[in-house]
């Protein structure tokens, strides 16, 4: 056969071009998938420590849900050993929470957060479930953080590594790529979980978790002219019918089934299969996290021959990626997208910071925090636009919450007030923007009830209205409230209170720790006592031992930054209160007195689980007033004492009173497991008659008491068991608290 030389020609140049596009024998291109699965998805850094290890170079990445997140850092510039420093000191509570630290929110805020443990929207009334647990706001700001240096890149195939990610139309159904935009925003999206995190708008899309729609997205990666694919998947198998035992066991099958079977066709597609034994952990098996990143690298086994190969072809060593530079921003350029009811002003109040200031990115997280614990807005998402050095273009968008009315819950008990169930009822914007109205209803052994109004003008003077009632019956010593009263009676004998006020108040910020209060206060006190006891001595079994009507004039100057009120680590408490008593009925002889308290206490982190509170806690009474129902009382463990009373460990509630008191106390809390205390308590005290013009204050303590205890921290507030003794009166007992104090 004569060859045409036109057409040797023709061959000879197919055959060039075609070896050009072919350099899989030299320095192959891979592909890496990485599915969905939760905390199960940490495996992924593992294998992607190996990877490096190898020497192996990725050429393009495509993610699902937490394969998204950790490929798209990897893709950002991250090493695998760098992920795995990084997700070993998050805490996962915080970041998958909606919890914001306790100094960003308002002194509004911190009280209801300390007092109820559920919180429901209402809807003309009728009670709506939430639609996640979190807003993923945390989640968020970590992502923003990490890829900041790449926030200019807004086509992910011009990361250091190509990147794309998917997500689900909550609408269709659909699975939709993201490759393009916010990276921070993107794997945020695509890691939202469904019933933890509400879903995200996008481009007029509800849109969330891609691995609902699409757990293992190699597709994708299959149009992008690479030699192999290495995947990796952390799904869950089917389960066996010895193993369906429950509920929540039914609907994981029923949804595993498509994505299992669909599971069986792609690792078709996959060159180089990896699925890590992650079997016996969960989708929230974060705190495991450093065991299972360990069942990554070992799952590795089944291809590092293949992968050694490869890596001998391309000849690469991932350099880490550089620090990023995060403690001195500047925003040339601020534009706030999505709020109506709330001015730009009133949400770069919040922020604290302004166009052309230079601030760190902790500072900056701290402003959204402020902002986000006003509960007002649902989402806050933003983007950074790098224009020179440390200096961006700011833009956000902001979703201000529809759910003005609110349901809670909270439980209790104490020794005390006994047991209760906490009902609330909250409208925000009752009557103006900025208010709140507030309802407690407070059923149990010693009903009771609680209501406020409070208008908030954060810097400028903000206007409350309260009024409460608390009753209750304890066995007292009547002395405790009158040391003039027959001394027959030096015994405990059941004491009922009922104390009823009103109050009226207006109060400033002066700076965001520190607020400032004046008001005016109505006060009912009731103390009755009632004992055949007293039989012998008032010729009946029950005694008034105070039944009047109080008005005063009170202020207050309170500077709190601690991190956690219950079990402090950090930050200084500084309150002092007075109260001004003008009148009094039926009380002849009374004249007026001031009553001045003040309470400064300072905790450290003697290391990460030791902590340390000390504090001086002191009161006086100037003027005589002969209203000895009113003078200071120390005794008991509690959070929400009434009137003039505190704490003091080796005493019972209601057992040392004078008109002046001082005690030093501190606790050491040792923090043996997440959430779990143990903790030593010492307190030690003078009170009595006008101990500060005597000088009976610089004596050594006539009081002293000590306390061991265990706590638990829960949604529904602290779990406590203390048990505290005292050296001079042989007194030892034990302290129950369960749950928030209201």
């Amino acid at each position: 056969m004569k060859l045409n030389p036109k057409l040797y020609i023709i061959s000879c140049l197919f055959s060039l071009v075609g070896y050009a596009q072919n350099p899989s024998a030299d320095n192959p291109k891979i592909g890496l998938v990485l599915s969905g699965g939760g905390a199960k998805g940490l495996a992924h850094i593992g294998v992607l420590k190996v990877i490096d290890s190898l020497g192996v170079r990725i050429d393009y990445i495509g993610g699902t849900s937490m394969g998204s997140a950790v490929g798209g850092l990897y893709a950002a510039g991250y090493t695998g050993k760098q992920l795995d420093s990084i997700f070993r000191v998050i805490d996962f509570d915080v970041l998958l929470g909606d919890k914001v630290p306790r100094p960003s929110k308002t002194f509004q805020e911190r009280k209801n957060s300390e007092k109820y443990g559920a919180s429901l929207p209402l809807k003309n009334f009728k009670i709506q479930l939430p639609s996640s647990i979190s807003r993923g706001q945390n989640l968020f700001n970590l992502f923003t953080k990490l890829t900041l240096d790449v926030s200019a890149i807004r086509d992910f195939s011009q990361l250091p590594i190509p990147f794309y990610c998917t997500a689900t139309d909550m609408e269709t159904g659909a699975s939709l790529i993201l490759d393009s935009g916010n990276l921070a925003e993107a794997i945020t999206i695509s890691s939202t979980l469904p019933t933890l995190f509400q879903p995200q708008e996008r481009d007029g899309a509800m849109l969330m978790d891609g691995g609902i729609s699409n757990n293992y997205p190699i597709e994708h990666l299959k149009s992008k002219n690479l030699d192999y694919i290495i995947g990796v998947s952390v799904e869950e198998d089917l389960l066996a019918k010895e193993e369906i035992t429950s509920i929540s066991d039914i609907l994981s099958q029923i949804n595993n089934f498509r994505s299992a079977e669909e599971l069986k066709d792609k690792i078709k597609l996959t060159d180089f299969f990896i699925e890590p034994n992650v079997d016996d952990f969960t989708i929230i098996s974060f705190n495991k996290g450093a065991e299972i990143i360990k069942r990554g690298e070992a799952s590795v086994a089944v291809v590092m021959e293949d992968l050694k190969a490869i890596a001998k072809s391309q000849n690469f060593r991932k350099e880490p990626k550089k620090n990023i530079t995060l403690d001195s921003l500047k925003f040339n350029k601020v534009q706030i997208f999505g709020n109506k009811k709330y001015s730009d002003s009133y949400i770069f109040g919040k922020l604290r910071f302004r166009r052309g200031e230079i601030i760190s990115f902790d500072d900056f997280s701290k402003g959204v925090n402020n902002l986000l614990a006003t509960n007002n807005f649902d989402s806050f998402r933003y983007s950074f636009s790098p224009q020179n050095s440390n200096a961006y273009d700011f833009t956000a968008n902001i979703k201000e919450t529809t759910n003005t009315s609110l349901l809670k819950f909270g439980l209790h008990y104490d020794q005390v007030l006994k047991s209760s169930v906490l009902l609330n009822f909250t409208q925000k914007q009752f009557l103006l923007q900025n208010d709140v109205l507030s309802l407690d209803l407070i059923l149990g052994d010693n009903s009771r009830f609680n209501f406020d109004y409070y208008i908030d003008k954060g810097f400028y003077w903000s206007i409350g209205f309260n009024i409460k009632r608390t009753t209750f019956k304890y066995d007292i010593n009547p002395l405790f409230f009158d040391s003039s009263l027959p001394t027959q009676i030096d015994s405990d004998i059941p004491i009922r209170i009922s104390d009823f006020t009103t109050e009226f108040f207006v109060e400033t910020l002066i700076k965001k720790d520190l607020s400032f209060k004046l008001g005016a206060r109505f006060k009912q006190l009731a103390i009755e006592a009632s004992s055949p006891s007293l039989v012998s001595v008032f010729q009946t079994s029950e005694y008034q031992i105070e039944n009047s009507d109080f008005f005063s004039l009170n202020s207050s100057l309170k500077y709190d930054t601690l991190d956690n009120v219950f079990f402090p680590s950090d930050g200084l408490l500084f309150m002092t209160a007075s109260e001004l008593y003008l009148s009094a009925s039926n009380h002849q002889n009374f004249s007026q007195f001031l009553a001045i308290k003040t309470n400064i206490a300072k905790a450290l982190a003697l290391s990460n689980n030791f902590s340390l509170l000390v504090g001086i806690e002191g009161g006086l009474r100037i003027g005589n007033g002969n209203v000895p129902a009113l003078n200071f009382g120390l005794g008991g463990y509690a959070h929400n004492h009434i009137n003039n009373y505190s704490n003091m460990f080796g005493y019972d509630f209601f057992s040392l009173s004078g008109n002046s008191f001082l005690k030093a106390y501190y606790n050491m809390d040792w923090e043996f497991y997440k959430r779990h205390h143990l903790n030593f308590s010492a307190n030690f005290s003078n009170i009595g008659t006008n101990i500060f013009a005597t000088q009976d204050w610089l004596e050594l303590p006539s009081h002293s008491g000590f306390a061991i205890g265990y706590g638990l921290e829960t949604i529904f507030g602290p779990i406590e068991f203390k048990y505290h003794w005292s050296p001079e009166n042989k007194f030892k007992g034990v302290f129950v608290n369960l749950g928030y104090w209201f």
